[in-house]
């Protein structure tokens, strides 16, 4: 079980992470010099579960957006990810090419290939950055980054039982000009 002190350092860090990948978010959706700015939800699934022995895993990530694709103008979107992980496990998951394709609302898309990942822990919580590329669509040929506040979907014993088959949290695609 775990007390009031547990439950208020958890809640604590939980605020410092989201603050440190939300900052960014609330500046730039001002419509900024011609870049586009995504701020929402997701959910990812491994296959298979992870656990604590590393193994080579695929990540299907599925996103709800909403975007600043100039200034004053937002339109809601949605973004499906695919990454294959060689060494993935509940401690660590990264992947070091993945590609994902944003569907705007207003019929436009963006295809991103990501081919850096950076992950870090901030007190139990697991931020990732990916950074790459828009290949085609909306912001072809400008660089694009992911950054990812990961909360777990089930309980951490769950690494030590049938693996953890997915976790969810906030998110923040930035594609600049």
């Amino acid at each position: 079980m775990v007390g009031r002190r547990g439950s208020a350092l958890a809640l604590t860090s939980l605020v410092l992470a989201g603050s440190v990948v939300c900052a960014p978010a609330s500046e730039a959706g001002t419509g900024h010099s011609g870049g586009i700015t995504c701020t929402g939800t997701f959910s990812n699934a491994y296959d298979p579960p992870l656990t604590l022995a590393p193994r080579t895993a695929g990540i299907h990530s599925e996103a709800r957006y909403t975007c600043t694709v100039a200034p004053g103008r937002t339109v809601p979107a949605t973004g499906s990810l695919d990454a294959v992980a060689p060494r993935a496990s509940c401690v660590a998951v990264t992947a070091p090419r993945a590609t994902e394709t944003v569907r705007y609302a207003d019929r436009h898309r963006s295809l991103i290939v990501y081919d850096r990942a950076t992950a870090v822990y901030v007190a139990g919580v697991l931020v990732v950055r990916l950074s790459g590329r828009v290949t085609e669509g909306r912001g072809e040929g400008q660089p694009a980054q992911r950054t990812v506040t990961t909360l777990p979907g089930q309980l951490p014993t769950e690494c030590l039982a049938s693996g953890l088959r997915g976790d969810h949290g906030g998110v923040e695609l930035d594609i600049q000009p």
